[in-house]
């Protein structure tokens, strides 16, 4: 499952979505987590309210089943969920290297219902019909 996170030194969840320097990215499993990649983004990025800044941002965490933010404003939030990627807004800085170990931990065991669905994101929907018939027959 790819994770990403806004930040702005590589190393905290310390940024809001729309004013982040960085996100990155990293793909965690029940065996641990890798670095994927860095998007560094500049020109301005103060809270404004412009959306139009968050189309590079939106890109980078397209394929991405989370996203953890310090803050995300409404507009921002609506696009990524638009995504299915869910965004965890988190209530102080914490450290990306501590967040990836507890979601891997969490992996290993059995996850919530919203991990579960966000897990599945990028995963086609399979149905038995035949299965189902079976049971509907008897």
């Amino acid at each position: 499952m790819k994770i990403a996170f806004a930040t702005q030194d590589k190393v905290h969840i310390d940024a809001h979505f729309g004013s982040a320097k960085t996100i990155v990215t990293y793909d965690v499993t029940t065996d641990g987590h890798k670095f994927v990649q860095a998007f560094d983004f500049g020109g301005d990025l103060e809270e404004d309210g412009d959306d139009d800044k968050l189309a590079p941002k939106l890109e980078a965490v397209r394929d991405c089943a989370i996203l953890y933010v310090a803050a995300i404003g409404g507009a921002g939030a609506a696009r990524v969920v638009a995504l299915k990627i869910h965004p965890i807004k988190v209530p102080r800085a914490e450290l990306i290297e501590d967040v990836l170990e507890k979601v891997s931990g969490v992996l290993k065991g059995t996850p919530p219902p919203w991990l579960r669905k966000a897990l599945a994101k990028d995963r086609p929907r399979s149905y038995d019909f035949a299965q189902d018939d079976e049971v509907a027959h008897e």
